[in-house]
């Protein structure tokens, strides 16, 4: 349903200023018809779903399927946005002065002093479309300040209501004010009657269905075009996190108003999940967080056997997956191109078995020159480095390199630890010094293959998933209890991008990675009594303490953090 608010400059062209285009303001469906219909929604993700990642992510899918993906900004805090000229300048990079001399800007005269802007980076309509900008916010004018700076540079702007850590509890924002309907009322409806784009909105599910319904229509009737539902608790976070509730989702979208858009969110390990959630949820799309940044490609359709590139690596078991180097050089070429507006260094063909292995002898030579004198190595990087600290303080894109790096090559890491330690002494926005870490990252993965070629599973033997003993292992079915089943589907060798598998909470707290309080452990151990309980019959008594029991577990989900996502 289209209102009388007008979009102020949707449509603008690379690398021009030309005037606003003036469109209507649509709403629900009918403005995520407008954006394309998009099936697979990149997550807003705490300081890592900035616009290089994004465009890395994008980089994998054709041309024609761009409109397929839309792509969420990391989480601003609306009220440093709205007030803070820096804070907006280091986190959103959606235009720069235009100061050429030809017909696509006016250049700064001494009569017109401020030049005009063009379209740089976030939200470009040429490269960065369709985006969703999310803010946290308590404050519904805050909100609106800060959605209003935004709104000439993205397709809607995104409430977080589904955000579960402490700093979230601290402020008073996320997940934290779903105990507050009226509020979240309030700064919804407030950009939906204001804001010149549509507003939509990210929640988690609450503690009963009917619960979980009341909250997903008051979100709706306040004015939100779209509606994502993380199928966790809030207190479903860390190693307690558990499996989303797929069920819960597929039960809203029969309530709901079939005009309702509705995305899902969780259980993406691969490419393949994202069409089994849409199936299971009954969901528009589908959204992606570690997953991504496990396997940036994770929205893209794996090539059939055969028609594989030199990125793509397939197993003699048939299965494979983009190959960390790969990955690499993309998103250093991006960086290279549009962080530091700098041409990306010319590089060789990604090696694959029988090429010819001269180049790692010059590869030799550059790790030779790890040894040189470090004041010379010091005056070396002050000469070749980034532009200058400035630029790279600026840049939200060099500040996230290397958690995205430690997240591209974890697995990697866990076999070649010289290649985890430099990464971890690495600066953000060197990128002379990730450009040596890719090298390191190229010979090793070229090592690996010449080793695979010649042996097969051979070199992974003794892993059950890897190894030569791999097909007479059991089948593990995937389920709530056992993440075996997981890492079996998903494992691949260590130079091919994959996701990160937590441990399920029984295996986490079995394990350890959880422990129990003093206090929790007392609740435990007098619960000790159940089985002597039920033998005299006192079944009441039972249910109480099994009830007790489940309770501290809760409590202790409730202390455990996790600081990768917004929720």
């Amino acid at each position: 349903m289209a209102t009388t608010t007008e979009a102020p400059t949707a449509g603008l062209e690379a690398g021009t200023s030309a005037p606003a285009v003036i469109r209507p303001k649509l709403h629900g469906r009918a403005f995520y018809e407008s954006i394309g219909s998009p099936k697979y929604i990149l997550a807003p993700m705490v300081d890592q779903s900035e616009f290089a990642w994004r465009m890395l992510s994008r980089s994998f899918i054709p041309a024609s399927e761009q409109r397929n993906l839309v792509a969420y900004t990391p989480m601003f805090h609306a009220r440093l946005y709205k007030d803070t000229e820096n804070y907006r300048q280091c986190h959103f990079q959606a235009v720069r002065p235009d100061d050429s001399n030809d017909a696509t800007g006016t250049a700064a005269t001494p009569t017109n002093p401020t030049p005009t802007t063009k379209p740089w980076l976030d939200g470009n309509p040429a490269i960065d479309r369709p985006l969703f900008v999310q803010f946290c916010a308590n404050d519904p004018d805050a909100l609106l300040g800060a959605a209003l700076k935004v709104a000439p540079y993205c397709d809607a702007v995104d409430l977080n209501l589904g955000c579960p850590q402490g700093i979230a509890k601290k402020g008073k924002y996320g997940a934290f004010l779903q105990e507050d309907q009226d509020l979240i009322f309030k700064l919804i409806n407030t950009l939906h009657k204001n804001l010149p784009i549509p507003v939509t909105a990210k929640i988690r599910i609450l503690d009963t269905r009917a619960a979980t319904l009341a909250y997903a229509r008051n979100v709706l009737a306040a004015g939100a075009s779209i509606l994502t539902v993380h199928g966790r608790l809030r207190e479903q976070k860390g190693h307690l996190t558990g499996l989303a509730d797929w069920e819960t989702i597929r039960w809203l979208r029969g309530q709901l108003p079939p005009e309702t858009v509705l995305f899902a969110n969780g259980n993406i390990l691969q490419h393949s999940d994202l069409q089994r959630a849409l199936d299971a949820t009954g969901a528009d799309g589908v959204m992606s967080a570690e997953g991504n940044l496990s396997d940036p490609a994770i929205f893209s359709r794996p090539p059939d056997p055969g028609t594989e590139t030199r990125e793509y690596w397939r197993g003699k078991d048939g299965k494979g997956g983009y190959r960390v180097d790969a990955v690499m050089r993309r998103y250093m070429d991006i960086l290279h191109k549009y962080a530091a507006g700098q041409d990306p260094p010319s590089r060789r063909e990604l090696f694959v078995p029988g090429d010819d292995t001269a180049w790692m002898e010059e590869m030799d030579r550059a790790e030779a020159e790890q040894d040189e004198p470090e004041r010379k190595k010091r005056r070396r990087d002050v000469t070749n480095g980034p532009k200058s600290a400035k630029s790279r303080a600026l840049s939200p894109n060099y500040s996230a390199m290397q958690p995205h790096m430690f997240h591209l090559l974890r697995h990697f890491v866990s076999k070649h630890t010289d290649v985890r330690d430099l990464l971890a002494r690495s600066r953000a926005g060197d990128l002379e010094a990730y450009e040596r870490i890719l090298s390191m990252v190229e010979r090793k993965v070229a090592e690996g293959l010449i080793e695979y070629e010649a042996r097969g599973a051979e070199m992974f033997a003794g892993d059950e998933v890897l190894g030569p003993e791999a097909d007479a292992a059991e089948v593990v079915e995937e389920d709530g209890e056992s993440s075996r089943g997981a890492v079996k589907r998903c494992k691949r060798p260590w130079w091919v991008v994959q996701p990160i598998i937590r441990p399920l909470p029984k295996e986490a707290m079995a394990k350890g990675a959880v422990s129990l309080s003093k206090k929790d452990k007392a609740k435990l151990k007098a619960a000790g009594n159940v089985e002597a309980a039920r033998e005299e019959g006192k079944d009441e008594e039972v249910k109480k303490n099994e009830e007790k029991e489940d309770q501290s577990v809760q409590e202790k989900v409730l202390e455990t953090d996790d600081k990768l996502l917004a929720g």
